[in-house]
């Protein structure tokens, strides 16, 4: 039986659906106005392996992952970019993609944008002030009024509330309560910001606040209960705390059954964040390691601890995703599992109870590590059938959480070629800054020498229309 940690009643309880063999799932996505960062592969890794794992068990699992598209560090970034707000999203969209792609990410069944949804939002927002939860401040915008929600904070601990922010206790007038928050941000000639997008609505032109999407989204896809709501652990409050109060108080009903948590990525003690220039980038990050290796290291931990990112953690994901390859080599990998004398059996039913007990990777690796072992002494012995048959039962475990799926062959050459790419970055970066100065001078024999050279390393060019040149690993 399948447990899971509800974040809102703090402890493990059984997993029932709602609907025999259905799951319907909601995970808050990305804000699209600049590259991922490793923070946000963590969250959405741990989420692909929880939905992996439903599948594999036979649910029929519908998963949403919604993207902000309009909010205030998109409408900055884009007037900083000269470009308007679509073209910003639309561009990170696409890059958002291309790195969740290449971490063997699973697409959601539905990707839904705040900006295509506006009226689901504005009539949900006046479905609350019809309810008399919603009131309009004295500065036009529609504010949700958390005295109207008797247990309001109950996601985050209802009996001790989160510390109320200074900046909040500082503008009494708007509010009625320092925790109310908005709705609707109305479009004044006081507070429009260059560039920004702006809808028609009951209370004039503006646009949602960030909390009554998701509500607004997941009714319109789902109704109104789902079976689990997730997200990273930085989300519990105010984001998640507002979703239970906006939708509890439109619709009566407890919205979603498990509410689920991924823990933080450290750097430096301290979350891995765009807003405390604390972060690197995926692309960053896949210059330097494969991507099954980035994926390996962020569900080292379980989903709900902290994961402490340093470059030594990554080496030594690495190296113990070498060891299951390793293990794999010299194997066929169409035989079924099977490991003989019940060995698959077994080590299948010991990797399903980890995975059972709230999706606790790190135990589920010990049981591949256990099999990889038992592999290695059955080829070393030459018991080529039983070993042939154990090689199965790895890769068909490892898959079912989206690891082992190369070639183990390619992949050792390929870390071994990245590694010792790595030891030589500052060459590359200089080899490629002479290239792009030989260009800029028409040095065209010059610049494709250099070129050549770097493919030998394994380097891949790609020279963008603005003149910037991006690389990567064959």
């Amino acid at each position: 039986m399948l447990k899971i940690f509800n974040t809102l009643t703090k402890k493990k309880e059984k997993f029932i659906p709602i609907n025999a063999g259905k799951i319907k799932i909601y995970v808050c996505g990305v804000t699209v106005y600049d590259l991922c960062h490793l923070g946000h592969a963590r969250t959405f890794i741990v989420f692909d392996s929880v939905i992996r794992y439903l599948r594999h068990c036979g649910y029929q699992v519908d998963y949403v992952r919604n993207i902000t598209d309009i909010d205030d560090k998109i409408i900055k970034r884009a007037y900083e970019n000269n470009e308007t707000t679509e073209q910003l999203t639309n561009r990170m969209i696409q890059e958002m993609h291309l790195d969740f792609d290449a971490l063997n990410i699973l697409r959601p069944n539905y990707e839904p944008k705040v900006t295509e949804h506006i009226d689901i939002i504005i009539k949900f927002i006046c479905l609350l002030i019809s309810k008399k939860h919603a009131y309009t401040a004295p500065n036009g915008d529609i504010m949700f009024s958390v005295e109207t929600m008797h247990n309001y904070g109950v996601l985050s601990n209802k009996e001790n509330p989160p510390k109320i922010h200074d900046n909040i206790l500082k503008i009494p007038n708007i509010k009625k309560n320092p925790m109310d928050f908005v709705l609707w941000k109305k479009t004044t000639s006081y507070n429009n910001k260059p560039g920004e997008p702006c809808w028609s609505s009951p209370w004039g032109l503006g646009r949602p606040g960030w909390h009554i999407e998701c509500s607004a989204m997941n009714y319109s896809i789902f109704g109104n209960q789902i079976d689990i709501h997730g997200g990273g652990s930085d989300l519990i409050f105010p984001h998640h705390d507002n979703e239970i109060a906006q939708s509890v108080c439109a619709h009566e009903t407890s919205y979603a059954n498990i509410w689920m948590h991924s823990g933080l990525l450290l750097l430096n003690y301290e979350k891995m964040s765009k807003s405390l220039n604390n972060f690197f980038t995926i692309r960053d990050i896949l210059k330097h390691y494969d991507p099954e290796t980035i994926r390996f290291f962020l569900m080292s931990a379980h989903y709900r601890s902290q994961l402490k990112y340093n470059d030594n953690n990554l080496k030594n994901a690495q190296t113990s995703l070498k060891r299951l390859y390793i293990a794999l080599r010299d194997t066929n990998p169409t035989i079924q599992p099977n490991g003989g004398d019940n060995e698959g059996e077994y080590f299948i039913s010991k990797f399903i109870s980890k995975m059972n007990d709230d999706f606790n990777t790190p135990e589920a690796y010990s049981v591949l590590f256990d099999i990889a072992h038992r592999l290695n002494n059955l080829k070393i012995k030459g018991h080529s059938p039983l070993a042939q048959g154990m090689a199965a039962t790895l890769k068909y475990l490892a898959n079912i959480i989206g690891l082992l799926h190369q070639n183990p062959e390619i992949f050792l050459k390929k870390i071994t070629l990245k590694n010792n790419t790595n030891r030589h970055f500052e060459k590359i970066q200089k080899l490629i800054q002479c290239r792009e100065v030989a260009r800029k001078n028409n040095q065209w024999e010059l610049a494709d020498s250099i070129r050549k050279k770097l493919t030998v390393m394994g380097i891949t060019l790609e020279d963008g229309p603005t003149g910037i040149t991006k690389w990567h690993f064959k």
